[in-house]
Order: structure tokens, then sequence, then C-alpha cells
């Protein structure tokens, strides 16, 4: 069967940059599967996406689908026929269903019965009459949260779609979709190309586009603009600071990127940096050159969308644009200045943090108290923490944060240093937000992290004690990203604090004000349902996780202390005998509802040779894991016992639990309920799989 490359291009007016990348992606997506649906063979399935088109570029598309054959089963020949051998209505309303007589229908013999067949010819589509139903599928599927209408139009898409390629090979597919007629018609760069022109073919799709001063593949758009930025950026001796989000906005604004340079009044510099970068990356979409010590330049570079004949304008049209945003900050930094973090404190009594928890000022009392009492726990200054968590929150009344949010806290550390406060204080200020998202860094210093964890902890009391537990992908106040954030400074950091007590102390902190009586429970597990998605997502077995979770330990560092060492015993030749005698008896105590805390092993009851080694066993292990008990030294533990692999196999081979005396009975449910507990002082290592 003939294939040819098919090319379809949706030409609109600028795309929504942010979008434009998952839009790409998802028309293809989308496309694929439509093309899967209908039995139609293809290679591969690409994108385009650029600020003016869509597009999906697939490779060796079938003209047709295969003709094929369908089998259609009637009803059972039992049914289909009455008691003189005549065709039952059942039977002829089926193949009238198939255009057949009864008598022409095959039958199919089953080991169940035998029924009427039909085997139906269905000849294949060609792809010219399937596009169609296909694009639009596709289309109806793209992820636009806010269609719009234009013109007379009742169609509707993310922006007004003006042209419409279909091209399999060389020639045009007649279809209909968002109100447009197909063509071969694509729309030049708006300024440098031409408003229309015809494409011949569909393999010359990108190579045509270019000539007129568009480069379709996103990826390659955004290479370029990366090239040319670091190109940039070395003549200059510094460094570009861009983020793969910055970029690939950038890469969705242009069509023809072109890097150019500026700079900005050096006196500018004096606000702290993170501001202006704030303004350049943010509202502006300018890239920030830092030198070799992290300091931020007066330099700075753009991308323009056009090759201007006379560069010194564009240049200076940027740099007017970026100077009253800066004179915005340095005013900002300036006023803010007169007044001391302190002084703001009462102004957060006018800020809600949540209507049934009270305001903001409430708030950052209760990090005070849980900072403090978290600093006596990890050898932390308690006095600098606390004052730390009281001036936490006062930099978002600054005119700066209010005017740019995203400099929250790295203010608060500027304006504390300004004031004279400590510089554990000022650091705490800023390091109180992380990490703030996968891989960010953890705080720097113990000051720091308790403020961390009590501003994170103090929200998961407060939502959970109101009974406002997360739903679905519906977390408004980032409790997931708080109980992560929790596990990796503990764990990260190897404090010892355990999930209980903070809760517990966050809970009294709060007083009367929550309502949901469960709510201590439920903060614990939901942080340790977490630390299983934590620990998936580096790659532990869930089996490992499943065993260790079964103690429920509530203090992260030794939970992880736990995952580690019973993944390690996992590798032992011992460990599947072990798990496996382990689930043994767990099921024999369960059985016989043996309460496994209670493990008292009257000697002079023993009687079979394997029963006494099992006991004599069980108390030296007992005896050398007993230090290691203490200092949670678990791979000791595991390690010592599992040198008692062969004394339980050899216990089960030849000792029968259940005596008919029942002294003796249960004397070995109690060695057995012994053996258990040792195990469970690490993990329930009956829940491990096979290897």
């Amino acid at each position: 069967m003939r294939t040819e490359n098919l090319l379809i291009e949706l030409g609109t007016e600028e795309l929504p940059p942010k979008a434009l990348k998952s839009l790409g992606e998802a028309f293809a997506t989308q496309f694929e599967a439509a093309l899967t649906s209908a039995d139609l063979a293809f290679t591969s399935v690409n994108w385009f996406a650029a600020p003016r088109r869509l597009a999906v570029y697939v490779s060796q598309l079938a003209e047709g689908q295969s003709d094929k054959t369908v089998e259609k089963r009637g009803p059972a020949v039992s049914a289909a026929f009455d008691a003189d051998g005549n065709p039952t209505k059942a039977a002829q309303g089926w193949a009238r269903g198939n255009g057949i007589n009864v008598e022409d229908a095959e039958r199919l013999v089953t080991d169940k019965g035998e029924w009427l067949l039909h085997k139906a010819h269905v000849p294949g589509q060609p792809v010219a009459a399937l596009l169609e139903g296909m694009l639009n599928q596709a289309v109806s599927k793209l992820p636009i949260p806010k269609p719009m209408r234009w013109g007379n139009n009742t169609t509707q898409f993310i922006r007004p779609v003006h042209t419409l390629a279909v091209i399999y090979g060389s020639e045009v597919v007649n279809i209909t979709s968002l109100g447009l007629t197909s063509g071969r018609t694509l729309q030049g760069h708006r300024f440098h190309g031409e408003a229309r022109f015809e494409l011949d073919h569909a393999d010359n799709y990108a190579k045509a586009l270019e000539a007129q001063y568009v480069i379709a593949d996103f990826q390659a758009r955004k290479d370029k603009v990366r090239e040319q930025l670091e190109s940039a950026a070395a003549t200059l001796s510094l460094t570009p600071d861009f983020d793969e989000a910055l970029l690939e906005e950038i890469a969705s604004l242009v069509e023809w990127p072109v890097v150019m340079q500026a700079s900005f009044d050096k006196g500018f510099l004096d606000v702290p940096k993170e501001a202006l970068i704030y303004t350049m990356k943010d509202d502006q979409k300018y890239v920030p050159l830092l030198d070799a010590d992290g300091n931020l330049s007066n330099q700075f570079l753009f991308v323009s969308n056009i090759e201007s004949r006379d560069p010194i304008q564009v240049v200076s049209g940027n740099e007017k644009v970026i100077r009253p945003r800066l004179a915005d900050a340095e005013f900002f930094f300036n006023s803010d200045k007169k007044h001391s973090l302190e002084s703001r404190l009462e102004s957060l009594d006018s800020v809600l943090f949540q209507k049934q928890l009270g305001t903001l000022k409430e708030k950052s009392s209760r990090i005070a108290s849980l900072s403090a009492f978290i600093a006596t726990h990890i050898d932390a200054d308690a006095t600098l923490a606390q004052r730390a968590g009281l001036l936490a929150k006062t930099d978002l009344m600054t005119n700066m944060v209010m005017e740019f949010p995203d400099v929250q806290g790295v203010m608060g550390k500027y304006y504390a240093l300004n004031g004279g406060e400590d510089t554990l204080v000022a650091a705490a200020l800023y390091e109180q937000y992380l990490p703030r998202f996968a891989g960010d860094a953890l705080p720097s210093n113990s000051v720091s992290a308790a403020v961390a964890l009590a501003d994170k902890l103090d929200t998961l009391v407060g939502i959970f004690g109101i009974g406002q537990l997360p739903k679905g992908d519906k977390d408004p106040f980032a409790l997931r990203r708080a109980a992560i954030g929790v596990l990796r400074i503990i764990t990260e950091l190897s404090l010892p604090l355990d999930l209980s007590e903070l809760v517990e102390k966050a809970g009294e902190v709060y007083g009367d004000k929550l309502t949901n009586s469960e709510y201590k429970t439920q903060v614990v597990d939901f942080v340790l349902g977490r630390f299983v998605a934590l620990l998936q997502d580096q790659n532990v077995a869930i089996d490992v996780i499943q065993a260790v979770s079964a103690r429920r330990p509530t203090r992260p560092a030794d939970y992880l202390a736990r995952v580690n060492a019973v993944a390690k015993f996992k590798t032992l030749d011992e460990a599947e005998a072990l798990a496996a005698a382990n689930k043994r008896v767990a099921n024999i105590l369960a059985k016989q509802k043996v309460d496994e805390s209670v493990a008292d092993v009257d000697s002079r009851l023993l009687q079979e040779e394997a029963e006494i080694a099992l006991h004599s066993a069980l108390m030296e292990a007992k005896e050398k894991v007993a230090g290691a008990i203490e200092a949670q030294d678990y791979p000791v533990i595991l390690s010592t016992l599992a040198t008692l692999r062969n004394t339980i196999d050899s216990f089960f081979d030849n000792v029968m639990v259940m005596a008919e005396d029942e002294a003796i009975k249960l004397n070995r449910l109690a060695l057995l309920s012994l053996l258990r507990q040792l195990f469970l002082t690490t993990a329930d290592i009956s829940l491990l799989a096979k290897s």
C-alpha cells in the first residue's frame, strides 16, 4: 500500500506562550491516538509549535485502512432453529442485520456449543475520508481552558485560526475544520516573511518556513535561543541566568529569535539582585547576566523576534522599558528600609491566614513558639529561632513583596540585616520556605531548619485540625508539598525529631481553634504517606517500604534507617527463607489469637531438641541485639537475626507447634511470639516479597 508523509497545520494568531509547548505535545498525542483508533498504519508522529502555528507531521502514513474480515457471531444453533429445523425469529433478525440469509451462515463450534457465524469483509476507507473526523477529534481534546470565538463563527479555539493546511505528500486533502476549508496556504513571519504562501510538499514544511523566517520546530528554536544566549554572555565573560521554564517561554514568544544586549544604570545594583532579577525575568522575559561570583551585571540580554535594520533603536526601546520597572524596585526598597520588620508585626493582624485559624500575626506567634520548641530538640539557639519565627511573615507587608510576591523571604533577609537582626535570624526568614520544589536546597543551619519545619507543621496541623483535608488533586494550602518538605528537612539533615511529638506541640499552640478530634493521627499518617511516595520515587522496593510502614515509625530519620537496613537485608541469601518463616509465624499467631507482645517462654516445657535450640538461639540473639535496638542500629539487628535461619528451619521441620498438651502448645506459641517480636524491632519481615 502506498505511503506518504502528512502535514497538518493550524495557522493562528499569537498563541499563549506558557501553553504553547503543551498544546503542541497534546496535538501530536491526540492525533496519534486518532490514527491508531482508525487502524491507519504510520511510522511516527512529530509536532511543531510556534507563536502563530500548531502542526503535526505523520511519517509514512498509509493511504488507507487495510481490508479486514470481521466475525459476527449469531445466536446459538439450539436457539436459531425450531424443532422442525426452521429458522427462528432470532436467527432471521440476526441474518437480516448482516445482509445474508440464515442458510448462508457458517457455524462456529467451540467446547461450549455451536453458534451461527458470519464472516463479513470490510473494505478499508481511504485516509482522505478519515482525516476530517480525526482532526476534529484531536482538536476537541486539546487542553484549552478558555476557548474563544472570532468573527461570525460559532467555532471555538484558544485563538482565532486563519489557515488550515492539510497536505498528504504533495496533494491537498480537502476537509473542513474550525470553520476553514483545507488548502496548502501557510503564514510567513509577521514582519520578515510573506503574509501567505503555498507549500508544495509536506516534506518541505520546516525548510519552507525557515525561508520565511520561521523556525517551526519548538526544540530547534529553543536550542537556538540557548546557544545565542550562551554565546552572547561568553563574549562578556558573564553567565546567563535562565532556567528551562524561562527558556521555553522565550522560545514560545518568537518565531525567529535574535539575541540582543542592553544595559541599565549601575545605580540600580544597590537594590537586592533578587528583586531586579525577578522583574527582568518575570515581567519582561529578559535574561540577567551574572559574574563569576554570582553578582548581577548591569548588562542583560533579550530575545527579539526580528532582525532589525537599526538594532540600536531596538536596544534603546528595551532599555527604556526596563528602567521604570527597576526604578519602582529601587523606590520600594528604599522606602521599606525606613521601617523595621518588628514594626510591621501589628499590620499582620489585618491579613487572614485562614478564617478559622486567624491572622498572619497569630500564625507568626505560633511559628515562634513551635520554632523554639523544635530548636531545643536539634541543638539550635531557641531564642534566635523564636525571634525568626516571630518575624517570619513580616516582609509580606513590605511594598517590595506586595509588588513582587516571588521575592518574599528574600526581602525579609535583606530587611532583617538592614535592621540589625542576627545573621541566623535573617537567613531563617529566607530559608523558612525551603525546600520549595523537588530537588530544591534545604535550610543551611539549625535555626533555619527549626523555622522552616514550624511554618510547614503549623499549616499542616491547622488545616487538618479544621477538617479541610486535601482531596484528589485539590490541595489549596499545598499540604503535600509541606509534608515532603518536613520529611526532606528531617531525613536529609538527620534531625532526631518525632512527627507525633511535633504534631502534638503544634496542636497545643493552636489552643481551642482546632475542631477535628482526629487531626493528630491524620497528620502523621498523611506525612508518612508522602514518605512512601517519596521513597518510591527514589526506586525503593515497595515491599521494603511496606515492611517498615507496618511498624509505623514516626521518626522520619529512624524510618529511613529502617528502610535502608531492610533493603540491604533483602539482598541476603537468608532473607527469602526468613520472610517466609515470619509469614508462617504471623499466620499461626493470628489464627490462634495469640497476643504477639506476650512472649514468656517456660524453658522447663521445652522438649524437642529443635525447640530447645531455637529458644537458646533467640535468647542469645536477644542479648546481642539489645544494645543495637537501643542505638537503632538496624543493620546489626537484621544481620544478627539472619544467623537464625537454619535454627528456625529446623524448628518447623521437627516440631509440632499444635501439640496435644495445651501447656506445651502455648509455650511453643510463646516461643514463636518471641521470634516474631525480635524481627519486628526493625520491620515486618513477613511482608517482603520473593526476589
